[in-house]
């Protein structure tokens, strides 16, 4: 029989503060939520919620919508929770139906549910926000407003997507955390550097403050490097070797001759004084 309940903070911010209707409803008939976010989930948590579950029952109602099937339901949020109660053994869980009228909508109420109320990894986060963004025209600061954050927090989340496939499955698995990967991108125009910086954080365990000390090192000495590199690239010709051309130029053309250099580039100027002195230096240069 179905009967109203206060259904919590999580579930308000999806249906406003309305009590809405429950029931009781086969595990077997609840389908995945194909849009879910969350793909890590830590074995210690579920049995830890399963071992909760077995005492206390599901506090919290499952959120599900309407199939195509009858009798059947597709999730919406509750993925923790499900799979903790089949751990648990329980043959039906509590369940609250939401009409959605598209998989759009059951996409966007995935996501911002998701990122509201489960502990994702920082990059189950930030892709939760890249869909949001990607699939809904959403700004950055659409994005952050949808799910109550900041928009700092998003950009920051997001620019976790530009490190390697590697790095991104240490912050998930743990071993790095978001402020190394934070750090670590100051290093995405030099993968290598990238590479052996990250060997060193984990098979030294060294803390972000640490880590970010040694890029600040590595920077500096890039920057020292490359600066003496342009330096080495742009240096003009000796003064003694310029005036050396300068006078031997002036001789051959009998005018006033300046060399005027920019880095590895520069001109000539010749100095002429009548249209006949213009044709006898043109002639001396095409004959040359």
């Amino acid at each position: 029989m179905a009967k109203k309940t206060g259904l919590g903070q999580g579930v308000g911010l999806l249906f406003g503060d309305e009590e809405e209707k429950y029931f009781k409803c086969d595990i077997g008939s609840i389908t995945p939520n194909k849009h879910q976010p969350r793909v890590h989930f830590k074995k210690e948590d579920l049995n830890g919620l399963a071992d909760s579950i077995k005492e206390n029952g599901v506090i919290q109602p499952l959120i599900v919508t309407h199939t195509d099937t009858n009798g059947t339901y597709e999730l919406v949020a509750g993925e923790r929770r499900l799979r903790a109660s089949k751990l648990a053994g329980l043959t039906q869980v509590p369940v609250v139906i939401k009409d959605i009228e598209n998989n759009d909508s059951l996409l966007e109420l995935a996501l911002i549910e998701n990122v509201q109320r489960t502990d994702l990894n920082p990059i189950e986060e930030a892709q939760a926000y890249r869909n949001l963004i990607d699939k809904f025209s959403y700004t950055q600061e659409e994005a952050a407003k949808k799910v109550g954050k900041q928009r700092p927090t998003v950009t920051n989340l997001l620019r976790l997507l530009k490190l390697p496939v590697q790095i991104q499955g240490d912050i998930i698995s743990g071993a790095l955390t978001e402020g190394h990967g934070r750090a670590l991108i100051k290093l995405i125009d030099d993968p290598l550097k990238m590479q052996e910086l990250r060997n060193t954080v984990v098979k030294n365990g060294l803390s972000v403050r640490q880590t970010e000390k040694m890029i600040r090192k590595l920077t500096t000495a890039r920057n020292s490097i490359n600066k003496t590199q342009r330096s080495v690239d742009i240096e003009e010709i000796p003064e003694s070797y310029k005036k050396a051309l300068t006078t031997q130029l002036t001789n051959r053309l009998n005018s006033k001759v300046t060399i005027n250099q920019n880095g590895n580039r520069g001109k000539i100027e010749v100095e002429y004084y009548s249209l006949d002195d213009l044709e006898r230096l043109i002639s001396i240069l095409v004959q040359s």
